[in-house]
């Protein structure tokens, strides 16, 4: 019979395993898991509670807001402001970063979190999810967070990960040498681990992209989609959700890859990204990574891009590395 393992004990045995390791990062990461368990219950209850439809607001990128978006960004700022391991935090839903209040103190890692990945789709009933990712500040510590401690390239993150709410809840993990995937057991309330080391299939047969931006993207990644549906390549399945946190869930376990390249519908020259470097991309495409797959624009490494801005975009091709360098060789133009 298999061992039973908490999240709580699974961060602490990964602890001892870094003698200097003092702690701070270890309480942090308990302190997010209550939240994501406090927000899977008002997500499992959301229509009984008045949770669905918009909340009458934009976020800091245009989209409506959510009411569920709303509650799931109070609920990570009030479970993180005081627990003196943050100097400051940023939010897909915020326009500014969020500092930590005056009265308590500044620790010394930055969160940078979606508090509700795919919530256009909630009515829906589709899977939804938080991402998250933590860096070590770069300013002194003791003081206020600012900006430099946030604008940092994902190939610095300490940890990161995502929590998908959908027909279990689970939280996928790392601090940086595997992945872990906990489900949250509902009748003890407490994430169990149920996919250790979980590493990325070498290649896949799903691709998952919105079909919908066809006539908009490269001719380079309109082929490669293309060979995708011949029979040279297989063919692939086409599956896509419309929610990356379900959708790079799934290419991760099964293996394969996701798409959201930049579409050309009104600036030809640059175009146009949807997915947010901070939140989105680097957190999940890191995760990716050290699940043995591949995160990048097409142009460049996720992780050594530096954002400029926090809400800063970015095209994103992540998956199983043969699917990934398939793709790649189709967008330089050498297949």
């Amino acid at each position: 019979m298999p061992s039973i393992v908490s999240v709580q004990r699974h961060l602490l045995t990964t602890q001892r395993d870094h003698p200097t390791a003092t702690g701070d990062l270890t309480a942090l990461l308990w302190d997010l898991t209550l939240a994501f368990k406090l927000i899977s219950a008002e997500v499992n209850k959301a229509g009984l509670v008045n949770l669905y439809g918009l909340d009458g607001d934009q976020n800091a990128s245009g989209d409506a807001v959510t009411k569920l978006d709303r509650f799931a960004q109070d609920t990570i700022f009030r479970m993180m402001d005081h627990g003196g391991h943050l100097c400051c935090m940023a939010s897909e839903e915020e326009r500014e970063i969020i500092p930590i209040p005056a009265r308590y103190p500044k620790g010394k890692y930055v969160l940078s979190y979606d508090p509700l990945d795919g919530s256009s789709n909630i009515d829906a009933n589709v899977s939804v999810g938080t991402i998250f990712a933590i860096h070590q500040r770069v300013t002194r510590d003791g003081t206020d967070g600012t900006e430099a401690d946030v604008l940092q390239p994902g190939r610095a993150l300490v940890a990161a990960g995502y929590v998908i709410y959908g027909s279990s809840t689970m939280l996928v993990l790392s601090t940086g040498a595997r992945v872990d995937g906990f489900t949250l057991d509902p009748s003890v309330g407490e994430f169990l681990l149920s996919h250790p080391d979980i590493k990325i299939p070498q290649r896949g047969k799903i691709f998952s992209v919105n079909e919908g931006n066809y006539t908009y993207w490269d001719d380079n990644t309109r082929r490669y989609v293309d060979w995708l549906k011949s029979p040279e390549a297989g063919p692939y399945k086409a599956r896509y959700i419309g929610s990356m946190i379900a959708d790079v869930h799934r290419t991760l376990l099964y293996g394969g890859i996701f798409l959201y390249p930049r579409t050309y519908k009104r600036d030809r020259d640059a175009g146009e990204c949807k997915l947010r470097l901070l939140y989105e991309a680097g957190p999940m495409g890191w995760i990716v990574e050290r699940a043995g797959g591949i995160a990048t624009t097409g142009d460049a490494r996720i992780a050594d891009l530096v954002p400029s801005h926090l809400h800063e975009r970015c095209p994103v091709a992540v998956g199983s590395p043969d699917d990934v360098n398939d793709y790649l060789a189709f967008y330089r133009g050498e297949r």
